[in-house]
């Protein structure tokens, strides 16, 4: 029992620092053998795999050994089989989170065509702030404008100069 209670441990201990190092471990994995492991622990052996494999293993025959009659052996395989199974519902999880898409970050020239408002007065000349919503956030932008433009006008964006400012006239109604 002592041995398959070792396996579970080590299994828990590998996961954990496969989760702190985050590839660290792979990649010493890989170097160490010059370079014949590498890219082997992407998919189905990586490391968290092997660890949940090792974890159920040692955890699942310790139990059967512990709570039934089945001997060694019998104790192996079934820790084996709960190691496989384990192994690979973490292969399948890590590779729905890794396919996992967030939506796109917003850029400046998701900008072009909205509406906000003026809130330092633009002369024709120079720079002055308007208020923007960028993926239902107020953002204050630079400001530049063909005709000088007063506080509190409402403007749309023509276009991007800068990530932080951008061209505008006054909304003609």
């Amino acid at each position: 029992m002592t041995v398959f209670l070792g396996l579970g441990i080590a299994g828990i201990v590998l996961l954990t620092l496969s989760l702190i190092f985050d590839g660290v471990l792979e990649g010493l994995l890989g170097d160490a053998f010059g370079g014949l492991l590498n890219g082997l622990f992407d998919g189905l052996l990586s490391l968290p795999v092997i660890a949940g494999f090792l974890s159920m293993l040692g955890f699942g025959g310790a139990i059967v050994l512990g709570t039934t009659g089945a001997g060694t052996t019998g104790a192996a395989v079934a820790g084996g089989a709960a190691g496989l199974v384990a192994g690979w519902l973490t292969w399948k999880f890590s590779k729905a989170l890794m396919r996992d898409q967030t939506t796109a970050t917003p850029r400046g020239e998701d900008l072009v065509g909205t509406s906000g408002s003026v809130v330092t007065r633009i002369p024709a000349d120079g720079y002055g702030e308007v208020l923007l919503r960028l993926a239902g956030q107020t953002v204050k932008y630079s400001a530049k404008s063909a005709v000088p433009v007063e506080r509190g006008t409402e403007i749309w964006v023509e276009g991007t100069l800068s990530t932080t400012s951008v061209t505008v006239r006054p909304v003609e109604r």
